[in-house]
C-alpha cells in the first residue's frame, strides 16, 4: 500500500510528536510513525517519572534535616507510593493511547512500526510506503550506550528504563557512569535506603561540567551514603542471583542490581539514510540552522547530537515547524544551551565552562561565590551547599557561561540563561537590583568577584 502525505515524521519522541501534532493542526496531512511509545523517553522513562522519584527522595532528605532546626522527625521510606505515582500518573502503565489520540484528534495519521527511508521522500513500514510531498522529519532519538564489558551481555542489568519501572527497590545497587542520569538515580535510591556504589572511570563525576560542580555533587552523594569510585574502571561482570563486578586492580564489588548509565547514542545504521545522501555510520545527523539534514529532510531531537534534553528537542521542533510552513523565525543557535542535573543540590549550567572558554581562546574572567556565604544560604542552613560561578569574555564584556548550584540551582539559572543568551553587558548585570534575601542574589556577589 502506498500513501501520500505532506509530511512524514519518523519517530514520535518529544520533538517528533511536537512537529507532527503542530503541522497536522496547521492543516497539513501528516503521517507519524513510532515503533514504541508516542512521546519517547521523557514522559515514560526519563524527565517526568525520574523527577517524581527525585521529588519523593528530596522530601525524605528534608525531613531528615529537621533535626537541629525544627524538632525531630521519624522518617520511614516507602517506595510503593513512588511506583504507584509513576505507573498511574506519569505513564498510564506505559501506555501511549492518550498521546496517540492527541495526535490523531489533530488530524494526523498514526502508524505503529519501524520506519525506514527507501528513497528520497519515501518511508517504508513493513510492506507499506508513505510518500512525503513536502518532506520527512527524522526524530528517532537515542538509546542507552552499553559498554562492551566482559560478561555483561545476557545479564539482567538495568538501563534507565528498568530503574524507572521498578516496583520494589533492591537492597544494593552498582551504577556504571557518573553522569547526570546515574547520579540522579544514585541519590534517589540511596535516600530510600539502598546501598549504592557509583563507578566512574574518569577522575571526577559530571566530567562535562565545572570541577566545582563535581565537588558539590560528590559531597552530596557521600553525605547520603553513596560510595563514589572515580578513576575506577570496570573490567568484568558475573551474575548468579547477584552482580559481581571486577574493577581494575582485581577488586570485587557486588550488589543485587546493576544500572548501566554510560551515556546514550543515536542508532542510524538501519534508517536507510544512505538513500537520501546521509551517512548511516555517523554518530549523529548533522543539520543546518533550519534543522535541515538533506533536501526535503529535517532532523530533530537527540538524534541531532545537540544535547539529549527535552527542551532542546522542543526548541528544534519549533524551528522545523516554521520552516516547513514557510514562516520566518530565528535560526538554530546553541551558544546559551542550558542544562540541569537534578541532584540535591541541583546543578544548573548554561553556555561554556571555564575550560571550554579558555580552549576557545577567549580572554576569560571568572567570578565565584559560595552559596552559604549569601544571606539566603546562611538562613537556609541545612542543605545549603552550592555556588554561583560566572564566566566572562573580558574583551566583549559579556557572560559566555555560568553555573548555579544549590537547593534551587535550576531555577536560579533562569537569570543567568537570559544574560548569556542575550549577551547582556556585565556592567548592566552588575547594576541591577537583586531582591533580598534570595538565592539568586548570590549572582551579584559572583559578578562582583569578576573584578
Amino acid at each position: 500500500m502506498a500513501v501520500e502525505a505532506d509530511v512524514v515524521v519518523l519517530g514520535l519522541g518529544v520533538g517528533g510528536e511536537e512537529v507532527a501534532g503542530k503541522l497536522a493542526a496547521a492543516g497539513l496531512s501528516v503521517v507519524g510513525i513510532e515503533h514504541r511509545l508516542v512521546g519517547g523517553e521523557c514522559p515514560y522513562w526519563g524527565c517526568v517519572p525520574s523527577k517524581m522519584m527525585i521529588r519523593a527522595a528530596n522530601l525524605l532528605a528534608e525531613a531528615r534535616r529537621i533535626e537541629g532546626m525544627a524538632g525531630r522527625a521519624d522518617v520511614r521510606p516507602d517506595w510503593s507510593p513512588v511506583a504507584k505515582r509513576i505507573r498511574e500518573e506519569a505513564t498510564d502503565d506505559w501506555d501511549d493511547a492518550a498521546a496517540v489520540k492527541r495526535f490523531t484528534d489533530r488530524g494526523g495519521r498514526f502508524v505503529r512500526g519501524y520506519g525506514r527511508l527507501v528513497a528520497p521522500g519515501v518511508v517504508a513500514v513493513g510492506d507499506d510506503e508513505f510518500r512525503a510531498r513536502r518532506g520527512i522529519v527524522i526524530g528517532t532519538g537515542t538509546a542507552p550506550r552499553i559498554p562492551a564489558l566482559d560478561g555483561l551481555a545476557g545479564t539482567p542489568y538495568w538501563t534507565n528504563r528498568e530503574a524507572l519501572e521498578v516496583e520494589e527497590p533492591p537492597d544494593s545497587l552498582l551504577i556504571l557512569g557518573g553522569g547526570a542520569i546515574g547520579l540522579e538515580l544514585a541519590q534517589v535510591y540511596a535516600r530510600f535506603g539502598v546501598r549504592v556504589t557509583v563507578i566512574e572511570p574518569s577522575g571526577r563525576l559530571l566530567g562535562m561540567e565545572e570541577p566545582e560542580s563535581s565537588a558539590v555533587v560528590t559531597r552530596a552523594l557521600e553525605a547520603d551514603g553513596v560510595t563514589v569510585r572515580t578513576g575506577t574502571t570496570a573490567q568484568r561482570v558475573e551474575y548468579a542471583n547477584e552482580f559481581r563486578l571486577t574493577v581494575a586492580g582485581g577488586e570485587l564489588l557486588s550488589a543485587a542490581a546493576l544500572l548501566v548509565a554510560t551515556g546514550r547514542q543515536a542508532k542510524l545504521d538501519d534508517l536507510g539514510l544512505e538513500t537520501v545522501g546521509l551517512d548511516p555510520s555517523a554518530r549523529f545527523i548533522a543539520t543546518d540552522e533550519r534543522m535541515r539534514a538533506a533536501d526535503g529532510v529535517w532532523a530533530v531531537g537527540d538524534v541531532t547530537g545537540k544535547g539529549a534534553f527535552t527542551h532542546v528537542a522542543m526548541y528544534q521542533a519549533g524551528i522545523v515547524i516554521r520552516d516547513v510552513l514557510g514562516r520566518p523565525g530565528p535560526p538554530a543557535g546553541y551558544h546559551a544551551l542550558p542544562r540541569v542535573t537534578f541532584t540535591d543540590p541541583e546543578i544548573g549550567a548554561v553556555g561554556l565552562t571555564e575550560r571550554q572558554a579558555r580552549e576557545a581562546g577567549l580572554t576569560v574572567r571568572v567570578g565565584f561565590t559560595e552559596l552559604a556565604d549569601s544571606s539566603r544560604g546562611w538562613i537556609h542552613k541545612a542543605g545549603n551547599d552550592g555556588f554561583i560561578k560566572v564566566i566572562a569574555d573580558a574583551d566583549r564584556g559579556v557572560l559566555v557561561g555560568a553555573t548555579s548550584a544549590g537547593p534551587a540551582g535550576g531555577e536560579v539559572l533562569a537569570g543567568l540563561l537570559v544574560a548569556v543568551h542575550a549577551e547582556v553587558p556585565v556592567e548592566r548585570l552588575a547594576s541591577m537590583i537583586y531582591p533580598y534575601p534570595t538565592f539568586h542574589r548570590a549572582i551579584e556577589a559572583a559578578l562582583a568577584d569578576l573584578g
